[in-house]
């Protein structure tokens, strides 16, 4: 039990640096998921504050294609996020059931993620990892983008003490070529990632692999990705066009 509200009641994920719980809120008597940050992180302030930090961006906003944060504290030696349950599984998860969805099938998914995004942008947030394991499918065919883990407020000051110098935060696979080379990301840079997603969806598998981050990181600056229709032989013209330009590596 988590400050007297929150029943645990068994673990539905793990993550980079929590595992996420299904729970119950006994107060409002609903279902919640809980995500409960590493002992281990618990003791690093730049970690708590990069939690404290995906609470407070995630709260602040309220979309029907984004996972509400409803609450966060601390229990014991750790701290918690309780957020919105959505039953269902993550397009990362159908990806490796189904391989890959046909272009109306990636269409609607995107189109309700760049929703949330353009949401999210328009109230000074960039996500900075946008990629299929944040992006969930509930049971009643919903898109919801979650994860705000390294989101950071567009007119916020330098994140001090967060991150090393020259660091990258975020996935290799789906990060932006300003990303790549350590530069501060903006909105464009989630329709990047945006664009490597919609590529995935239809064709299987990301543009760019590598046996490394910093491999895939290069490539992300250097190579362009193979035509989608050299891979999806009925493509239709104005889809490869947007996840062209989406690819585009310079951010104008």
């Amino acid at each position: 039990m988590l400050n007297d509200r929150y029943e645990i009641q068994q673990r539905i994920g793990r993550g980079g640096m929590a595992d996420v719980f299904l729970a119950r809120d006994l107060l409002l008597d609903r279902p919640i998921a809980v995500k409960v940050l590493f002992s281990e992180f618990a003791a690093d302030p730049s970690f708590v504050e990069r939690f404290r930090r995906e609470a407070q961006a995630a709260a602040n906003l309220n979309h029907p294609n984004i996972v509400g944060v409803y609450d966060w504290g601390k229990y014991d030696s750790t701290y918690f996020m309780a957020m919105e349950f959505v039953p269902g599984r993550t397009l990362a998860d159908i990806l490796r059931a189904n391989g890959k969805l046909n272009p109306q099938q990636a269409t609607d998914v995107a189109s309700e993620v760049a929703a949330a995004l353009g949401f999210a942008h328009r109230n000074g947030v960039v996500h900075r990892d946008v990629k299929p394991a944040n992006i969930l499918i509930g049971h009643d065919g919903r898109v919801k983008v979650a994860d705000f883990g390294i989101a950071r407020a567009l007119n916020s000051a330098a994140e001090q003490d967060l991150t090393q110098a020259g660091s990258v935060m975020g996935t290799a696979t789906y990060f932006s070529p300003e990303q790549a080379q350590g530069g501060q990301p903006d909105p464009r840079s989630d329709l990047y990632s945006l664009g490597i997603v919609l590529y995935e969806m239809v064709s299987g598998r990301p543009p760019f692999s590598g046996d490394n981050p910093v491999a895939i990181a290069y490539k992300q600056v250097h190579n362009a990705p193979q035509p989608l229709n050299q891979i999806v032989t009925d493509i239709p013209r104005p889809f490869e066009a947007i996840v062209a330009k989406l690819l585009a590596k310079t951010p104008a």
